[in-house]
């Protein structure tokens, strides 16, 4: 049987498919020190594509999900919803514009979720997201995310858009002001 050798540290690119070799020894820097055949514990017993899937695609796809969820207290709503719940709402509404592969939006989610608690009687809380809502990106001219805007009577209230990160504190204090600016007009 003719082997091949391969050192550990390749990418799981360069990992022979099944097919392809009768069998792989696996060395670590050519020392001779190794494991034959791809059926060993070196590969799980697994072709080059099923182990890319066991490493690469299962925490994709954990981490999708878990970034897209909303609590229980922020909606998440796309552009054939925004004009029934944001621009005719009786009720002041902060719009975040948020996206799944934004570190920033992911670091603020939980300070936006305890604040629509905390406010659910005053204020409503709506998430969209940036990649499935081009036209209203495009309509707010969102540039950067997160960006947060606080609507009153379908108006975007004057100097209300933030963006980037925020801490919970000082969230608290830029829904209180608009809210009270809201309030006086």
């Amino acid at each position: 049987m003719v082997k091949t050798t391969m050192p550990i540290a390749s990418p799981v690119s360069m990992i022979p498919s099944c097919s392809q070799l009768p069998a792989v020894r696996a060395t670590a820097a050519g020392s001779g020190h190794g494991l034959s055949s791809h059926a060993s514990p070196a590969f799980g017993g697994l072709c080059r594509n099923s182990l890319r899937n066991r490493m690469i695609t299962p925490l994709a796809r954990s981490w999708k999900k878990a970034l897209i969820k909303c609590g229980a207290a922020v909606r998440e709503i796309d552009e054939s919803e925004f004009n029934d719940v944001v621009l005719k709402s009786e009720r002041p509404v902060l719009v975040e514009f948020v996206a799944t592969w934004c570190g920033p939006c992911r670091l603020i989610a939980p300070a936006v979720e305890t604040l629509a608690r905390e406010y659910q009687e005053k204020l409503m809380v709506v998430k969209v997201d940036h990649d499935s809502n081009p036209q209203l990106i495009e309509k707010y001219k969102v540039y950067g995310l997160p960006t947060l805007i606080v609507f009153q009577d379908g108006q975007e209230v004057p100097g209300s858009r933030k963006e980037g990160a925020i801490t919970k504190a000082k969230l608290k204090e830029y829904v209180d002001k608009h809210l009270d600016s809201v309030s006086i007009l």
